[in-house]
């Protein structure tokens, strides 16, 4: 869950001017020249947070399960029972998350999506309606209590080893390898011409340059980066709506859904790949029982090949970003979608024309979408997939997520989303840091008998397809077993 008001990254409940309450703070917590009109949020969180209070309406979670509908919804976060159904509009990451997690215990996940959760408790304290009965368990019974209170301690002993902190210079020395291979594509063509060995030339420029753009917006949207928010979401509409010419808020309303309920059919819009494709174990036989065929699944794993790879960049996901963007009137990121537009076609445009530019931008974003591809969906599809089983959070992302080999290669070539397991267990920890804890959560994996998928990247790649062509045997068998009457 994302407590923020604008879709733009893993922050606070409330709009701009109230999610900085903090920014002005130094980052060491102390208060700024002001005084005590600069009390940080967290400062004023607990304050409020140590007021007398009436006693709290107690319920089991028999009477918490059934407000699960999108018009009645309720959340607990560390034994505290919260109503944000006339909130959900409001929720910068989309109703649907808040919807996803209706009738739930959500405090694993709250705290995984938020860098500062004391600031976000100050405002969901209007939300409060009660608390879990004195008698009831801390999560669902479904769930291995033993197992969420070791991932519990887990996480605190990251946070004392400082395993939440960044390196700003690991992620300035990729913020100029980008700016770098930008204005070297320009310098090129300015001194060469634009011949069409040239044009490729720059092209791979460019394509390293948008990889890594996605890769280190992908940190920014998880505030993993600065300390303060602000700054995080500023560079993320700078790397991904200036840069690539995405819009910011369309992926991370997207991107959290994927986040909160990974693998999760029909709540994770990254396996939501019909009609071209389908996924998993479950929806191959029941479209094949029900006749659906919307192409020859049995080879959709060809398919991917010649077809989804190339084109998930410069055509699905671009025109997924732009039909958001007009729909729901994101304005500021059109502004900024406008101004990659607008950088291209006065930086090469007198090379290339209106017409040529265009061709450059999609020959780049051509070569990129088979690497963005492979990277975002080597983690995933061949994993887990499955309806909601509503278990607690660390099995759930182990068991949807594998991890691909460290190497320098690997973590420069992933945006270190080889180490997946680990960024869906911490969303917003550095990526640096990722191997470091990586030892403690294969020990946790094992202490509680979880799979720890690690694997080469080449068989992680091919697992994509091995992971298709067998939902698409599926397809075909329940397929031909329902003759139609």
């Amino acid at each position: 869950m994302v407590f923020e008001e604008k879709p733009e990254g893993n922050g606070s409940l409330v709009d701009k001017n109230q999610l900085y309450l903090g920014a002005r703070h130094q980052a060491n917590g102390k208060p700024g020249a002001s005084g005590k009109a600069r009390l940080s949020a967290r400062q004023e969180a607990n304050d409020k947070c140590d007021l007398p209070r009436k006693s709290l309406n107690r319920y089991t979670w028999q009477e918490i399960q059934r407000h699960n509908q999108e018009t009645d919804q309720w959340l607990v976060i560390n034994r505290k029972v919260y109503d944000v159904t006339g909130w959900a509009d409001r929720h910068p990451g989309g109703r649907k998350v808040l919807n996803h997690y209706a009738g739930e215990d959500t405090t694993d996940v709250f705290r995984a999506m938020h860098p500062d959760p004391d600031i976000v408790q100050l405002y969901l304290k209007p939300l409060l309606i009660g608390e879990l009965a004195p008698e009831e368990p801390n999560q669902e019974r479904n769930k291995n209590s033993q197992l969420v209170e070791d991932f519990q301690e887990l996480r605190r002993t990251l946070e004392t080893m400082n395993m939440f902190n960044a390196n700003l210079g690991f992620f300035f020395l990729h913020l100029t390898q980008i700016l770098i291979l930008e204005a070297l594509a320009w310098v090129v063509v300015w001194h060469f011409g634009s011949g069409w060995l040239v044009t490729i030339f720059i092209s791979c420029l460019l394509t390293v340059a948008q990889a890594q753009s996605i890769f280190l917006q992908h940190d920014m949207g998880h505030i993993s980066i600065f300390k303060k928010s602000k700054w995080n979401h500023l560079m993320q509409k700078f790397l991904m709506s200036h840069l690539k010419g995405l819009s910011t808020k369309w992926w991370n309303n997207r991107h959290f859904q994927h986040h909160v309920k990974t693998n999760i059919d029909t709540k994770d819009p990254d396996i939501d790949v019909g009609p071209l494709f389908i996924v998993g174990d479950l929806t191959p036989v029941e479209h094949g029982k029900n006749k659906i065929k919307f192409i020859d699944y049995e080879k959709q794993h060809l398919y991917f090949y010649m077809v989804g790879a190339p084109l998930l960049m410069p055509v699905y996901l671009n025109l997924e970003s732009m039909k958001e963007m007009y729909l729901r009137r994101y304005w500021e990121d059109i502004a900024w979608v406008s101004s990659f537009y607008i950088r291209y076609f006065i930086t090469f445009g007198p090379f290339y024309g209106i017409f040529g530019t265009m061709v450059l931008i999609y020959l780049t974003k051509l070569l990129e979408s088979p690497w963005f591809g492979y990277v975002s969906q080597m983690s995933h599809i061949p994993m887990k997939i499955s309806r909601e089983e509503n278990q607690d959070w660390f099995s759930t992302q182990v068991l949807a997520t594998c991890n691909a080999e460290q190497s320098f290669f690997n973590d420069w070539f992933t945006g270190h989303l080889n180490f997946q397991i680990e960024h869906h267990l911490f969303p917003t920890m550095p990526r640096h840091n990722y191997h470091k804890v990586a030892p403690l959560v294969k020990s946790l994996c094992a202490k509680h008998g979880l799979p720890y998928v690690n694997k080469p990247m080449l068989k992680a790649f091919g697992d994509i397809v091995r992971a298709l062509k067998k939902s698409g045997a599926l397809w075909k068998e329940a397929y031909c077993m329902h003759p139609e009457i």
